[in-house]
């Protein structure tokens, strides 16, 4: 509910204002170009440094961990040549790093990616498709192996329950919010796609549809045939184990190079959205202006690039659950919940804009949105939370130094 909800907000201010930047655009559009919106434009700029590679970065440290299912002896290696470091922040809470064979592999394929971004676009439409055919493919693998063997009483087995069920609904949805993430990645290249007014709200609302559909239709396919208590052992490549049980390792091997593969595409087409903020910000003068370069020969927003591409890296060697929970606390507040009030400011600040798409039911996706969003955040934990709050604050901070240093509001009329 919460993320089709969203979706409505995001198709219709992508429809409204098609640009270059996303969140960025909206922001500073919406809470007004001389004031407000110059902060949280810049708000929405400097968390995406943070939460937009941590995002990304996911995808890195997934494929390192599915990696692991290509062979035993490879696992085993793995394990006895990797160095971990994990603080506690609470029972349910800590924060891991590790180094060894397989997140120094992911690293490499980081690499790799920001090498091929390196190039004009419309060459990346082209094997962004080779990348979402492979996507599916694995996906449909799944569900058809799941499908011919589905267990009801497996899948639907809720003979033990959590004692404080309000928290682990928080703690689930955060993780849930994860895998949807990505539903709105064509608003950052809105001033480069074709017919934005239809296409724009169209694919929000399709992909977000569509992978609130396959993400439920894959858990119960994978827990039609494996325990759910079972299937909480391995985490690291849960899909490996269940081809595993059904046709052996040859199949667990094939799925793990699919898996990787998807990772791969997560991780391009995450890297080629987020690329597109700084530089489009720094282009308005509403970032630091070293970031507006665009490459002359391929005509890209390269040092943008290079930026999170490097951050990207950087996160490429923390664990799975500290980044997912990093990267929802740092995202809610200022782009999902800012974004809510920025359609509710757009409508009835500016009721004369065109507005080719409008959201069903107005404005109930913004208060079902605002309730959810304002749930899981709530539930992330104190220290996640005080991350959240954290990135805001010094991103004001840095903020009121940089207007006053370049005489803009608020320093200057």
């Amino acid at each position: 509910m919460l993320i089709l909800f969203d979706s409505l907000i995001w198709g219709e201010l992508g429809a409204a204002l098609p640009s270059s930047g996303g969140s960025y655009h909206i922001l500073l559009e919406c809470y007004g170009r001389s004031r407000w919106g110059r902060l949280m434009a810049f708000l929405f700029v400097w968390q995406i440094l943070i939460s937009g590679p941590l995002e990304v970065g996911s995808g890195l440290v997934a494929a390192a961990q599915f990696s692991t299912g290509l062979d035993p002896g490879y696992k085993q290696f793995d394990e006895g040549h990797t160095v971990k470091f994990e603080l506690s922040m609470s029972e349910e809470r800590t924060i891991g790093i590790a180094i060894g064979p397989s997140r120094l592999a992911g690293f490499g394929m980081g690499v790799l990616i920001i090498a091929l971004l390196y190039r004009k676009v419309a060459t990346l439409g082209r094997i962004s498709v080779i990348f979402l055919v492979g996507v599916f493919g694995v996906l449909a693998w799944v569900l058809l192996e799941g499908a011919t063997r589905f267990d009801p009483a497996l899948a639907f087995d809720f003979s033990q329950q959590p004692e404080d069920m309000n928290a682990s609904l928080g703690i689930g949805m955060g993780y849930a919010i994860y895998s949807y993430l990505g539903y709105y990645n064509v608003c950052y290249l809105g001033s480069e796609v074709r017919d934005p007014a239809r296409t724009i709200p169209r694919s929000i609302l399709v992909s977000a549809l569509a992978v609130v559909v396959l993400f439920a239709l894959v858990h119960l396919a994978i827990t039609g045939v494996m325990p759910w208590r079972e299937a909480a052992g391995y985490k690291d490549n849960l899909t490996a184990e269940f081809m595993t049980r059904i046709h052996g390792q040859w199949a667990a091997v094939l799925v793990t190079v699919c898996l990787i593969g998807s990772c791969f595409a997560a991780t391009f087409a995450g890297t080629l959205g987020y690329s597109r903020v700084p530089f489009a910000a720094a282009r308005e003068g509403h970032f630091f202006r070293w970031f507006a370069a665009v490459h002359p020969k391929h005509q890209i927003p390269h040092r943008s690039l290079l930026l999170i591409g490097g951050m990207i890296l950087f996160w490429s060697f923390f664990s799975l659950e500290t980044i997912i929970n990093a990267l929802i606390a740092t995202r809610i507040l200022e782009q999902f919940v800012a974004q809510i009030f920025a359609v509710i400011l757009l409508r009835n600040l500016q009721p004369e804009r065109p507005r080719p798409w409008k959201m069903w039911c107005y404005p109930l996706p913004c208060a079902v949105a605002l309730a959810g969003w304002i749930f899981v955040y709530a539930n992330m934990g104190w220290w996640y939370m005080a991350i959240g709050a954290g990135t805001l604050v010094t991103g004001a901070i840095v903020f009121l130094i940089w207007s006053k240093r370049v005489r803009t509001w608020p320093f200057a009329s």
